[in-house]
């Protein structure tokens, strides 16, 4: 058994994070860590009731000293631009929490893969082992440790080069991955971004949708192509 105020969800509690009750916003996050992989040291154990009383706050400072702060020759193990693994404790639609040696970590979709992506929950699951490359680390204490980092560095962009099969006017099937002040964001089956600013079918596309996308210009600059939807294929309902 591990108390809730041993698990080390550290939420601001202050008038601009005004998100509902401190303990509710925790027992939230719990719930969406069912599954995933923590670590913890025994503080106690009660052979009659054959249980065991754990602290994963301890856990975490433990391993943040070993390997945030700086050792006799002055050199600390997580550091920017050092590829680490990371444990995936929760995942939403945009966005995966990670725990990166102790420290805990929200990585944007954005950050996750130069793929355009509808859904982190189609590719990352809570209990996911993944690595990370550090972009940010700040240390002011022990219990005082944040971290940036992302995926997508660490994967690679295969954007140029799928890039090379698009052909203007050509016609390829995608998926939606996102909408915003009309603009639809598409990802097709060729492995390409693209971008569509108008639509032929009577219906609307939404975000899932597969449609039928039609080149009409190559924007080598940002990778992508930019064209319209002349129809949807499959409705994601």
């Amino acid at each position: 058994m591990i108390p809730l105020s041993e698990m080390m969800i550290n939420l601001k509690e202050d008038a601009s994070s005004d998100y509902g009750d401190i303990i509710n916003r925790q027992n939230k996050i719990l719930g969406n860590m069912l599954g995933s992989e923590i670590d913890f040291l025994i503080k106690g154990i009660d052979n009659k009731t054959r249980s065991v009383a754990a602290s994963r706050k301890d856990a975490m400072l433990k391993k943040r000293q070993i390997f945030y702060l700086p050792d006799a020759n002055g050199v600390s193990r997580v550091c920017e631009g050092r590829i680490v693994q990371a444990r995936v404790l929760a995942v939403a639609e945009k966005t995966a929490r990670v725990e990166i040696f102790g420290v805990e970590y929200s990585i944007p979709a954005r950050d996750l893969s130069y793929d355009w992506m509808g859904d982190a929950t189609d590719s990352y699951h809570v209990g996911d082992q993944i690595l990370v490359r550090i972009t940010h680390v700040s240390v002011t204490s022990v219990s005082d440790i944040t971290v940036k980092a992302d995926v997508k560095s660490v994967i690679g962009n295969a954007s140029a080069e799928n890039l090379k099969k698009c052909k203007v006017q050509g016609k390829y099937i995608g998926t939606v991955t996102d909408i915003h002040k009309g603009t639809v964001f598409i990802r097709l089956s060729i492995g390409v971004n693209a971008v569509a600013h108008s639509c032929y079918d009577s219906r609307l596309p939404g975000k899932k949708d597969e449609v039928s996308f039609v080149v009409t210009r190559i924007d080598s600059e940002r990778n992508v192509a930019v064209g319209l939807i002349s129809r949807i294929v499959k409705q994601n309902i």
